[in-house]
């Protein structure tokens, strides 16, 4: 079977993107790692699916390279207009997310953060805003729901942290328990910080749209920065605005590369 695809991504976090409404397909976690495979697939850090809604314009799936699939990508998101060819309303497992393009850039309300400990979700109640908890050295973080769970630290120096063993330590443990994205801030002014993200599923990835929206969100809550908050992630820029009460809004680039055709029948080896 012969699939059409789209390789599209965010500042570096990149998609393979499938329209199902033209090309049906059962996608299952086994199918969507041997596509992200970058050595014996197309690979990506996360598989999108384009379907049908009746909720909105178009609904979209997300599956991470490891086969699990998940609520919410902010660069995926941004994507969509671009893949669809116009201004879209799209729905998700975190809801309808509305997408739009301004010149070279894409904008998206991504709804309100959730702030509740049931809604990260942790395994028990605690204060989100200061966790009274950490790990190793790492400073007392804080926790936000953008459609999907992440913790947020902030650092005096990210290069002094051991990031590689302490993203996945942190993703798998206990106290997330449908896991965790992990990201690692630094302010460098009110309204400039330097990210690196842990995803969820994925590992490093070059940009996580939730994740500078999380960050922001955790350092506009904590009165530690001031919106418009310009996140730096080593794809590059995204602008996070967010005020209490209210939807965080996100811009940055988004870029359709290429197009291709998938032989599904060539995958079948690697599936188990």
């Amino acid at each position: 079977m012969s699939l059409p695809f789209a390789k599209m991504h965010g500042l570096g976090n990149d998609f393979v993107v499938v329209d199902v409404r033209e090309n049906p397909v059962t996608m299952t976690a086994a199918l969507a790692r041997a596509i992200s495979d970058r050595k014996t697939g197309i690979g990506c850090d996360q598989l999108i699916l384009i379907g049908e809604s009746d909720r909105a314009d178009v609904r979209m799936r997300i599956f991470n390279q490891d086969g699990s699939e998940v609520e919410a990508c902010g660069n995926a998101t941004r994507c969509v207009p671009l893949f669809v060819g116009r201004d879209v309303s799209i729905e998700t497992a975190a809801g309808i997310l509305k997408a739009g393009r301004s010149g070279d850039l894409v904008g998206v309300d991504m709804g309100e953060p959730k702030f509740g400990w049931e809604d990260i979700p942790l395994a028990y109640a605690m204060d989100t805003l200061t966790l009274p908890t950490s790990w190793d050295e790492l400073p007392a973080p804080s926790c936000v729901n953008i459609g999907n769970p992440h913790v947020v630290f902030f650092l005096n120096d990210r290069a002094s942290i051991d990031m590689a063993r302490l993203g996945p330590l942190i993703e798998h443990d206990p106290l997330f328990p449908a896991r965790v994205n992990v990201n690692f801030a630094q302010l460098l002014s009110p309204g400039h910080i330097a990210l690196t993200v842990w995803e969820r599923g994925v590992g490093f990835t070059r940009a996580c749209g939730t994740g500078a929206c999380a960050t922001a969100v955790a350092a506009i809550r904590r009165k530690i920065a001031i919106g418009p908050v310009r996140v730096t992630l080593d794809g590059g820029d995204m602008l996070i605005d967010w005020a209490p009460g209210g939807h965080i809004t996100m811009t940055g680039p988004a870029a359709h590369v290429f197009d291709g055709t998938l032989d599904l029948d060539a995958l079948t080896p690697a599936l188990p």
